[in-house]
């Protein structure tokens, strides 16, 4: 497979900052040989990316990043290959992006009280259909002037403990995992050694999600500290998993760069062979 494989990245769709026809283009030059479309909670991304992909060479593969919650935890589990008609997965995401949404107003109505920001700021920082969350939040909040950058945002008027955030229901891990495997995807826990899932996965809620079909862990990521990364390699060789390397790329919304942290091509070759429910796109 020629060029790095990079398995985790958004488009405007969910909270990245370009399309997913200019997240194709970034990941042509960025070198990439392979780059998986992974929206939150959405798959509405696919075809402009395919389409955007044609005839450059670059493989798409199409997934997405599942919300789900644990003990207030947020667990977020890459699909790979799932069928994006499959009914339960249909109604999940659309419950989902709905709750966020909702989240997201609340939160918004708060922060009004002390700053400058307004419902129709966050919708500016969208595009139709998005799933609207925090992130956009935190764009309205720059583009008001009341922080220099996302990550301002999300450590200070975002943060849990800065009195305006509302958690938001999702749900739990092992129906996430069922909900991906159910619609032939492959499930793999999103950097499972940041802060959430680090604190809530024990080994007993983990080898549930390995009995419902859980696949692998993403270890090397940057939010994964190597401390964490040290066990959740053994942790993924005690359950029998693979492990992937991604960029979690959100275009300007992160400093993430796309290639930064890459998959096995073996690994990858897995994964494929595992999904039912969608295939890889690729063109000469």
């Amino acid at each position: 497979m020629p060029g790095p494989i990079d398995l985790h990245a958004h488009s405007s769709v969910s909270d990245g900052t370009e399309t997913p026809a200019e997240l194709v283009a970034a990941g042509v030059a960025a070198g990439l040989g392979v780059l998986a479309i992974t929206d939150h909670d959405s798959t509405a991304g696919w075809d402009q990316a395919f389409i955007a992909a044609d005839g450059t060479g670059l493989e798409i593969v199409p997934g997405i990043e599942l919300s789900t919650q644990l003990d207030y935890a947020s667990v977020h589990i890459l699909g790979y290959l799932v069928d994006p008609t499959d009914a339960a997965l249909v109604e999940a995401t659309a419950a989902i992006r709905s709750e966020r949404l909702h989240r997201a107003e609340a939160m918004v109505e708060r922060i009004a009280a002390d700053y400058a920001l307004d419902w129709e700021d966050v919708l500016a920082q969208t595009t139709p259909g998005a799933t609207v969350g925090r992130p956009h939040i935190a764009d309205a909040l720059v583009a008001r002037g009341h922080v220099p950058d996302r990550s301002a945002a999300f450590a200070t008027i975002l943060h849990w403990r800065g009195g305006y955030y509302r958690p938001h229901e999702a749900p739990p891990p092992l129906e996430g995992v069922r909900l991906i495997a159910g619609a032939g995807g492959v499930p793999v826990i999103a950097h499972p050694g940041a802060r959430g899932p680090e604190r809530v996965l024990s080994d007993a809620r983990m080898r549930a999600l390995v009995d419902a079909g859980l696949f692998g862990l993403e270890l090397d990521h940057r939010d994964n500290p190597a401390s964490g990364r040290a066990h959740w390699a053994e942790v993924a060789r005690r359950f029998g998993l693979v492990t992937t390397g991604s960029s979690d790329y959100h275009g300007a919304g992160k400093p993430n760069r796309l290639a930064e942290n890459t998959t096995d091509p073996e690994v990858y070759a897995a994964i494929v062979a595992r999904g039912t429910g969608a295939r890889p796109f690729r063109t000469p």
